[in-house]
């Protein structure tokens, strides 16, 4: 498993939110560099964003959900036509679970286990 993986529910329809693109991203001194995307899978997730062999060093990540591009190809309108969900890993290597629960008019997001 990835060290940082994502859950996304829509919770408007009550069932996992399926090919919805997501990048996630490390902050350096000169800016959001992206490091890997995919698509979530039929189960809403996204467990292989990173390969096992990837440790991430401690620092600020951020995973941008493309929104529109999954409301667009579900025939609906969004308000939030992105989320970026910024967080800080420290060093101890552990696994990130950043899971988001999606409405057409509203998210949160919690730290996942």
């Amino acid at each position: 498993m990835s060290q940082i993986t994502t859950h996304v529910l829509d919770t408007s329809r009550g069932m996992p939110a399926r090919e919805l693109p997501i990048s996630l991203y490390y902050q350096s001194s000169t800016g959001w560099q992206k490091l890997a995307e995919g698509v979530t899978d039929a189960d809403g997730r996204i467990s292989d964003l990173l390969s096992l062999e990837k440790a991430l060093e401690a620092g600020i990540y951020r995973l941008k959900f493309n929104t529109s591009e999954y409301y667009k190809n579900n025939n609906e309108q969004g308000f939030y036509p992105y989320v970026d969900i910024v967080f800080e890993l420290d060093a101890s290597g552990s696994h990130y679970h950043v899971p988001l629960l999606l409405t057409a008019f509203g998210y949160s997001t919690y730290r996942g286990s």
